[in-house]
Order: C-alpha cells, then sequence, then structure tokens
C-alpha cells in the first residue's frame, strides 16, 4: 500500500460516516435533544479538521483526496428521534475508531503523517463515542411496545 493511500482511506473513513452525513444534511432539523445534536457537531468539527490536514498533506504529495459518497440507507434517517440514533452512532464509532487505529498501525512504518492523523482520528472516535454513551444512559427508557 503506497503512503498516501493510508492517508485517502483515513478521509475516506471520516467523511463517509454517519455523524457527517447527519451534519451535512441538517443535524439542527433533526429531532431530538439539544445535547445531541451539539456533540455530533462538535465530533464532525474535529473530524472534519483531520479531513483537512489530511487533504492538505495529499495535495502536497500531489495526490487528490478522494471523494466520498453516503451510503443510502442513510436518507432513510432524516425524520428519526437522534435519540433513537445513539445506539447506532456509538457503535459506527467504535468501528471508526477501531478502523482509524488500524490505519495508524499499517501506517506506523511508512508514513509517520497518516500515523499520526490515524492515531488522533481514532483518539477522537473512542472520545465522542464515550460522550454519547454518556448521553444515551441519561435518556429515559423506551415505551414498551403496544400490543
Amino acid at each position: 500500500m503506497a503512503t498516501t493511500d493510508h492517508l485517502s482511506q483515513l478521509v475516506m473513513t471520516l467523511e463517509s460516516s454517519l455523524p457527517m452525513y447527519l451534519v451535512d444534511s441538517g443535524v439542527q432539523t433533526y429531532p431530538g435533544g439539544e445535547d445531541i445534536r451539539d456533540a455530533v457537531s462538535r465530533l464532525v468539527d474535529e473530524q472534519r479538521a483531520i479531513v483537512a490536514r489530511s487533504a492538505a498533506i495529499l495535495e502536497e504529495r500531489e495526490v487528490a483526496p478522494p471523494r466520498h459518497a453516503y451510503p443510502l440507507s442513510f436518507t432513510a434517517l432524516h425524520d428519526v428521534d437522534l435519540g433513537h440514533l445513539l445506539p447506532r452512532l456509538i457503535a459506527d464509532l467504535r468501528r471508526q475508531a477501531e478502523g482509524c487505529a488500524a490505519i495508524a498501525a499499517a501506517a506506523s512504518k511508512r508514513d509517520a503523517a497518516a500515523s499520526s492523523l490515524a492515531e488522533e482520528a481514532a483518539a477522537s472516535a473512542r472520545r465522542h463515542g464515550e460522550s454519547l454513551e454518556r448521553l444515551a444512559r441519561r435518556m429515559p427508557a423506551p415505551l414498551p411496545a403496544q400490543a
């Protein structure tokens, strides 16, 4: 794998995530608690900063940053309460942290910049995942299904 592949993989991992989709589609319009909107917005702000730094390095290396697309399944979530999305967001951040850690490990010997940025992204995903877990614990229990 070429060194720029690690950075491209990192950019794709972050840019095609559910939190990015929520912010790009107008997280302020989703039903749910303001605290969840704020938490998702802070996460995405951090991730966008990492993506911007990664893209700048790719451009210095004369490599076009990858273009991303969101999974079509995300479009079905626009009217879903953010509280109901918390378990999915938390699970996605766990996978993202693992993926970024794997990128960091793979890049560690050949691309210090990619490894450092991927480590930063993994730490950010873990930290924000823990924050969302705290929010989820404060959420009221779901109502039982009606028979």
